[in-house]
């Protein structure tokens, strides 16, 4: 297992790694009504951000460290395929903005470094982009970085480029500089502004609130993504009336981290339903550093030695210590999502 210490030395170039793709993503956020008029009907806007996020990242990182095992949500075979040449170039061009000399084989090269299967005893996980349906609306999703050791996750990088550090802003408000948040293991969790990663980090904590009836729950604005009438039914038995903070992404992580909310639930919309690690390594981290406990819809910890699925959990339960004991009974009491 990689030293504390030596986590803290790789620390900077993920944080810079993600930085430099979340202004990437932000510029082709900010382009959508121009890509979508300029573009076949096969290239969306997530579709180039996606790509060049992680050809950014992964350039970053292989540079740094001279190789790279990384698991990541895109692979360039389509991109690479003779009737896509015009999405080929929207993405070379979109990592650019933060890779300046990419040639069109750089970046599909770059993109190819996360084909690994996660079956490593180390490896970093990477979802370019969380929250395709927030992208698209100009909202809120997150640049989700992660790394793994023997089914651990060690360190996290969560980019949240729309996410305020006024915690008073609506989630529906796009922030022009966003929020960076961190964290390694046993090393407490931090954040930053996007647009100025390298600025003093500012520590999270989660909240300290005891009164179930203040309970704020997270939620997916998505109603697919999670069993929106099973989390009320779990609000309403706890008779917490705590005004929802409603956005999409691991943003959600962040908020739960940073005092904003005390719970997130992610509940099963089918029993055979697995959750992909890219979906929560960094979340989890950032909001257990910051005092949260996360675990499956059972109770428990969520296993990454398992490939690229949670294939061993069913959900995840991120809350507070105050209230996640009494969100599990909740779940009992229900007799919800029973082996």
């Amino acid at each position: 297992m990689t030293h504390p210490a030596a986590l803290m030395e790789i620390l900077p170039v993920a944080i810079a790694a993600v930085a430099a793709a979340c202004r990437v993503t932000r510029h082709v956020q900010n382009r959508q009504q121009h890509i979508q008029r300029h573009s076949k009907d096969d290239m969306s806007p997530v579709t180039i951000a996606d790509y060049a996020a992680q050809a950014v990242i992964a350039r970053h990182l292989a540079d740094a460290f001279g190789s790279l095992t990384m698991v990541g949500e895109e692979d360039a075979a389509t991109l690479r395929e003779a009737g896509h040449g015009l999405l080929r170039d929207e993405v070379a061009t979109a990592a650019r903005m933060a890779w300046p000399a990419a040639s069109v084989d750089d970046v599909l090269d770059a993109i190819d470094l996360g084909n690994h299967d996660a079956s490593g005893a180390r490896y970093w996980t990477l979802d370019p982009i969380d929250g395709t349906k927030g992208f698209l609306r100009g909202g809120q999703y997150a640049v989700s970085l992660a790394l793994i050791e023997h089914g651990k996750v060690m360190l996290g990088v969560l980019g949240c480029p729309n996410l305020s550090q006024n915690y008073s802003r609506s989630f529906d408000d796009p922030d022009a500089r966003g929020c960076l948040f961190h964290a390694v293991r046993g090393g407490g969790a931090w954040s930053v502004p996007a647009d100025q990663p390298t600025m003093a980090a500012r520590r999270l904590d989660a909240s300290r609130e005891e009164d179930i009836t203040a309970m704020r729950v997270c939620e997916s604005v998505e109603a697919a993504h999670s069993r929106i009438d099973d989390t009320g039914r779990i609000v309403e038995y706890l008779a917490a009336r705590g005004t929802p903070a409603r956005l999409d992404s691991q943003c959600k992580y962040a908020v739960v981290a940073r005092g904003q909310a005390e719970a997130y639930l992610r509940l099963p919309t089918r029993r055979d339903y697995v959750e992909k690690i890219w979906d929560h390594a960094a979340g989890m981290i950032i909001a257990e550093e910051a005092g949260a406990v996360v675990t499956d819809v059972l109770g428990k910890p969520l296993d990454f030695s398992r490939g690229a699925g949670l294939s061993a959990n069913r959900g995840v339960i991120c809350a507070t210590r105050a209230f996640h004991g009494r969100i599990r009974q909740a779940i009992n009491a229900l007799e919800l999502f029973q082996e």
